[in-house]
């Protein structure tokens, strides 16, 4: 079940189709030219967000959307039942939509020149800081939605600092780079180098398993089938999304819905083979052979593996390469020449006969 809490109220803006002049969402015409708004002009994110006061929030709580006359358009208050223009009877009129959601994307405004008296002015600012005049709605950039839908909102004192997207853009360029010039100092070949080898190893593991109870404790999600000595709980978090809901009167409502999350947690035991030792041999010729340890019959062996290296001399040092198989590593006979590929560092990474 999703719990809804108010939060605030904030005053939106609405940008006048005729001039555009941006305007404050109480302004039923613009202030520029003075067009009444036309009913189908939506309200827009504010550019500086700041919760009204508690008086004007009680006043705005009891209010419901502006109606627009159905005969000269003019936007009127709720509450009203004729029109403040034409004295037309509101019942005729629509009200304006509300419930919408406002995209609260954080964005950087671009300056504005005042068209009265030439002043430059910031792009948050709705009139001119040099004469007072009205200003048109500043230029923004699109920013892509958060994927959780909701933007977080800061009460006043506590706004959120900006993310500076060019830096975060250089610093993700500059990491891509690294990790580019890291591959391309192991694994790029960037030069050759004759080689003769001069010895062969080779370790092999064989491992025994038997069956042993291991526990698990903090599990998420329910246990297997085959588990015992199992303990259940749940674990439930508030999760919370903050909305700015327009109201259709010129404001929106800052609300956070919450719901609760609840997911399993387990611990259990469970009988799984489990390696008991590892039995090794090794030696220094291309033909690696493998322990065949006494089982009993609770127990099985496990995967067995090897471990390969081949050294060579050459003129630039020795250097020690690892085949891929046993099949490639017995092709390494003492004293056969060998033609290595070498990275940045002077790796080895790869071979021709």
């Amino acid at each position: 079940m999703i719990t809804r809490k108010s939060k605030g109220f904030i005053e939106l803006e609405w940008t006048c189709p005729n001039c555009e002049t941006r305007n404050k969402g109480s302004d039923k015409a613009c202030a520029s030219c003075g067009a009444p708004q036309p009913e189908d002009v939506q309200f827009e994110a504010p550019a500086q967000k700041k919760f009204v006061a508690n008086e004007k929030a009680s006043e705005l709580r009891k209010r419901g959307a502006d109606i627009h006359c159905g005969f000269c358009g003019t936007r009127n208050p709720s509450t009203a039942e004729t029109c403040s223009q034409c004295g037309g009877d509101l019942s005729e009129g629509a009200a304006r939509q509300a419930g919408r959601e406002i995209n609260m994307s954080a964005r950087e405004l671009e300056n504005v020149t005042c068209a009265n008296c030439g002043a430059e002015n910031s792009g948050d600012k709705s009139n001119c800081i040099e004469c007072g005049g009205p200003l048109p709605r500043a230029a923004q950039p699109v920013q892509p939605k958060a994927a959780s839908g909701a933007i977080p909102f800061s009460a006043p004192g506590q706004e959120k600092k900006k993310p500076n997207w060019k830096i975060w853009g250089a610093i993700g360029g500059v990491l891509l780079l690294c990790c580019v010039a890291i591959a391309f100092l192991l694994f790029m070949p960037t030069s050759s180098v004759q080689a003769t080898v001069t010895d062969v190893y080779w370790k092999t593991s064989v491992p025994v398993q038997e069956i042993s109870a291991i526990d698990y404790d903090d599990e998420r999600g329910s246990p297997p089938s085959d588990a015992y000595n199992v303990s259940c709980w749940d674990d439930s978090q508030e999760v919370c999304e903050e909305k700015t809901i327009d109201r259709g009167d010129g404001f929106a409502e800052v609300v956070e819905d919450c719901h609760t999350e609840t997911e399993q947690y387990c611990d259990y035991t469970v009988d799984e083979w489990t390696t008991i030792q590892t039995y090794t041999l090794e030696g220094h010729d291309t033909f690696p052979i493998y322990e065949q340890p006494n089982i009993s019959s609770d127990q099985r062996l496990g995967n067995q593996s090897e471990d390969l290296t081949v050294t060579s001399n050459s003129e630039k040092g020795q250097k020690s390469y690892t085949p891929d198989d046993v099949t490639e590593f017995q092709q390494f006979q003492i004293g056969s020449t060998w033609t290595l590929k070498l990275n940045a560092l002077g790796g080895v990474v790869g071979v021709d006969r």
